[in-house]
């Protein structure tokens, strides 16, 4: 299969550059997986549309400040002597060290010493590592955690346009209102529309929600670049599942309601840890699955996602749950109808 056969042609002006006002109030597509009917609803339906007994996934990592803006150290180990340099945190290795991209990369070889802070934050490349990653140590007083809240960026995709919004509004908006762990250069966008409100609504009519952990990695930035989808590589990312959430999926399971993953690193997580029976296993581990379609779903019954890039890992993911042609009809009609498109546009919602 190749990448090309996962392309469409969007618009520009549907392009979500911005967050709309209320989370909340986008628009939702029901696409039925097994027929490729569908229909167009508002967000707030979503408490319509589930049913008791369903069971929500959600990713519960929360983003952090990732992009740090600074300089190379000149001979005097100086801000000042130095050009720029950008680093986008990919995985923490340990305390003092991280796993990292570097722009330009050609100039950071190990070695090279790069100030961030004015010399708040000193690191040192000591390795290049596998697809053009490098591994850093970091020289800092303080607390890590206040001083890359200082000195680091949202590192929000390239298509959204940050000039007139402020760092803590993304640091708001550009996390789920249940973001609880640390550790994402990237949010798990479909779960940006809920409100606490819309939960609560949910719990109340006896739809339970399952919380899981995975922090999203640099493959979001990542295009896929082999014409023949196959020969893509995915990066690894961290994931944890709580025996607790394991449970109450797996009772889900047992009394034959729908699991519903939210966003595709839920999808992910979820098919990287259920077993030959279909149950859910507790505990960490990194995971580098790669959905496309021939894959055989074990985990998921139905799933919550948003609008994708063209020829992106995530459309394929959706396009393996519910056939790629469905899936490229209904983002025509989306187009047609003039939906928002990507991180912050709006939500498409497949179901059996």
């Amino acid at each position: 299969m190749n990448r090309q056969d996962f392309s469409y042609t969007l618009p520009e002006h549907l392009i979500a550059h911005h967050p709309i006002s209320d989370r909340d109030g986008s628009r939702l597509m029901i696409l039925n997986r097994n027929t490729g009917i569908y229909e167009h609803k508002m967000f707030t339906n979503i408490v319509d549309i589930l049913q008791p007994g369903d069971c929500l996934v959600i990713n519960n990592t929360k983003v952090i400040p990732a992009r740090l803006r600074g300089n190379f150290a000149g001979k005097s180990n100086t801000a000042e002597s130095g050009g720029e340099v950008e680093l986008l945190l990919h995985q923490r290795i340990d305390e003092h060290s991280w796993e990292v991209l570097c722009k330009p990369g050609r100039k950071c070889q190990p070695g090279t010493k790069l100030i961030f802070g004015g010399g708040a934050i000193v690191a040192e490349v000591t390795e290049i590592v596998d697809d053009g990653l490098r591994n850093v140590t970091m020289t800092y007083e303080g607390d890590w955690d206040e001083l890359l809240d200082q000195y680091g960026e949202v590192p929000l995709p390239p298509y959204i346009k940050p000039e007139d919004t402020s760092e803590d509004t993304k640091k708001e908006r550009y996390n789920t209102v249940y973001a609880e762990h640390e550790g994402s250069v990237a949010a798990p966008t479909a779960g940006l529309h809920f409100t606490d409100e819309i939960l609560e609504k949910l719990k109340s009519k006896g739809i339970d929600i399952a919380g899981i952990t995975l922090h999203v990695g640099l493959g979001t930035f990542r295009p896929v670049k082999a014409d023949n989808i196959t020969e893509h590589h995915m990066h690894s990312e961290y994931y944890r599942v709580e025996q607790s959430q394991a449970d109450i999926i797996n009772r889900t399971k047992e009394k034959g309601g729908r699991v519903i993953a939210v966003g595709t690193t839920s999808c992910r997580t979820l098919e990287s840890c259920v077993d030959s029976n279909g149950q859910i296993t507790f505990g960490t581990g990194r995971t580098d699955i790669y959905i496309y379609p021939g894959f055989e779903f074990k985990a998921i019954d139905g799933l919550l996602t948003n609008f994708h890039l063209p020829e992106s890992t995530l459309i394929m993911l959706v396009s393996a749950f519910c056939n790629r042609e469905n899936v490229l009809a209904a983002y025509e009609a989306a187009i047609a109808e003039e939906y928002r498109f990507f991180s912050f546009g709006d939500a498409m919602l497949l179901l059996p």
